[in-house]
């Protein structure tokens, strides 16, 4: 019987050295999981972001004998995952890397005794990386350390500061036709145009600096016979809604027009109908946006000095959201002679994007440094409130995307092409898009023909329509179904409709690195 102890003892301690060495060999793995998650980036590819999608509607239900249409839910949308992609840290689900398994598993077999201590060295060690690498690749960019605290009785546009971000003095400038300065009261909350007497260049980069531009570029007289209007006061403020006070009338029925900056204009004016490659100086605020991995990977759109205009999809991952993850390329059209980049200060994604309908699909990036403006690189116009173009109108897309359905890769060359704006209720029809346009997108192809489109790789660049020898930004490229198909345009973000967005963003410069506003 002592003999059959001692052999089931012999069992019995084998068994428990084998199951000890199962455990430590896991939580060794788990540990150099993530240890290597934490300081390696993954390896990154040159893929663009998926930027169509192709399922059709669902078919329709007969219940009963009835037949009963059921509205079909968001269609699948792209990921949106441009590089560089960091793949999420979930230390109880990860697996360690292949190359590493064999040498890990040998380790454990030495006895429980060194695995144990092997794993509480590789735990300190972890700790320690944690520490000093993990708050800068899993703490959350998007979350604001410093809320926006706003007293309850705060009063909106009265030039005075009430919230600590002073959220409250923003949407209170905005621009009607011919540029024309219109500034929100404080008492009825109304836009009312600004008279001429009494305004001054101080006033006009006082306006412009408060947008988010760095000067004004020109200011002039333009008629108005509104009964009300706004007139300069000897009054203190920071904003130039606090510097006003109501009037009856102006003198000679003049009012202020103001251009903050010489936008949307072009070096060149010939374009070739049904599109091509671009000429230098054709798009002058087209950027291209690179990520870690060195290669292109969305569009966009200079609009100041300061700020470029993007879509949200082109940041959906945690390291996307990183300002440092980022270079802005200007002033070219050819991928292979790149001028100096820009780097990114700060990303302001809109608070309301809907990954799955891609509705409110913007974003801002606010440069480190402000770009100086040349016959190369200048600031597109963006639309006055009440500036819309009508279905039909025939305005223009660019980008390095690529140039066939299904690409691996963009174009080398900025590619542009002519579109014609699709209404809202053609584009909401069941054989097109099927209701899902919402008045945050707006529509441009070709319905019957397809073929002109933007595509894969184009995402968060320019759809720009011309008026008055202007450039002005209508659209941002945004999604759509395959690539020139029939019936299936392309969809952009309707800048329009954000204007007030846009406009308070750039004016509020207490940001944080990534903020959601």
């Amino acid at each position: 019987m002592c003999d059959m102890l001692n052999a089931e003892s012999v069992s019995l301690c084998t068994l428990c050295a084998v199951l000890c060495c199962a455990v430590v060999c896991r939580v060794i793995t788990m540990t150099l999981g993530a240890v290597c998650l934490l300081v390696c980036s993954p390896p990154q590819s040159n893929a663009l972001p998926p930027y169509y999608y192709s399922e059709q509607p669902p078919p329709y239900a007969n219940i009963s004998g009835t037949q009963v249409w059921h509205p079909p839910p968001p269609p699948t949308l792209p990921q949106y995952a441009p590089q560089p992609v960091v793949t999420p840290v979930v230390i109880t689900n990860i697996a360690p890397p292949s190359r590493k398994l064999p040498s890990r598993s040998r380790t454990c077999c030495y006895g429980c005794s060194g695995a144990i201590i092997v794993t509480l060295a590789l735990v300190g060690i972890a700790l320690w990386l944690g520490l000093q690498f993990g708050t800068k690749l899993l703490s959350s960019p998007s979350r604001e350390s410093t809320p926006d605290v706003c007293p309850a009785k705060r009063v909106l546009c009265d030039g005075y500061k009430d919230c600590s971000w002073g959220s409250d003095e923003t949407g209170c400038v905005r621009f009607g036709t011919d540029n024309q300065l219109l500034v929100k009261t404080s008492t009825e909350g109304i836009f009312l145009p600004v008279c001429s007497e009494g305004w001054s260049q101080h006033l006009s980069e006082l306006t412009c600096s408060q947008l988010g531009f760095r000067r004004s570029y020109a200011y002039e007289s333009m008629r108005d016979s509104s009964s009300r209007t706004l007139s300069a006061a000897n009054k203190s403020s920071s904003y130039i809604q606090g510097k006003l006070t109501d009037s009856s009338s102006c003198l000679g029925q003049q009012t202020v027009a103001l251009k903050c900056s010489n936008c949307g204009q072009q070096q060149s004016s010939s374009r070739i109908i049904g599109g091509g490659e671009a000429q230098l100086g054709h798009w002058p605020w087209q950027v291209s946006l690179h990520g870690r991995s060195g290669s292109h990977i969305c569009g966009g759109s200079l609009i100041s000095p300061d700020f470029v205009i993007t879509a949200a999809h082109c940041f959906s991952s945690s390291e996307a959201q990183l300002p440092g993850s980022w270079h802005v390329y200007m002033g070219t059209v050819s991928q292979l002679s790149l001028t100096a980049p820009s780097r990114v200060e700060k990303i302001i994604l809109h608070k309301d994007y809907d990954p799955h309908s891609n509705d409110y699909d913007i974003a801002l990036l606010k440069l480190s440094r402000p770009v100086t403006p040349s016959s190369t690189i200048q600031p597109v116009c963006l639309p006055a409130y009440n500036q819309i173009f009508s279905p039909g109108t025939t305005c223009w897309t660019t980008g390095f995307g690529t140039t066939v359905e299904g690409a691996q890769s963009g174009s080398v060359r900025l590619m542009e092409v002519d579109v014609d704006l699709i209404s809202s209720a053609d584009c909401n029809a069941q054989r097109v898009y099927g209701g899902h346009i919402t008045e945050n997108m707006l529509c441009a192809g070709n319905l019957q023909q397809g073929g002109r489109d933007s595509c894969q790789g184009d995402s968060g660049g320019p759809l720009v329509c011309k008026d008055k020898s202007r450039w002005f930004l209508t659209g941002i490229t945004s999604w759509g179904e395959g690539c020139g198909q029939r019936n299936k345009p392309g969809v952009y973000t309707n800048v329009n409709k954000l204007l007030t967005w846009i406009y308070s963003n750039t004016q509020v410069t207490k940001l944080s690195v990534c903020h959601n506003y």
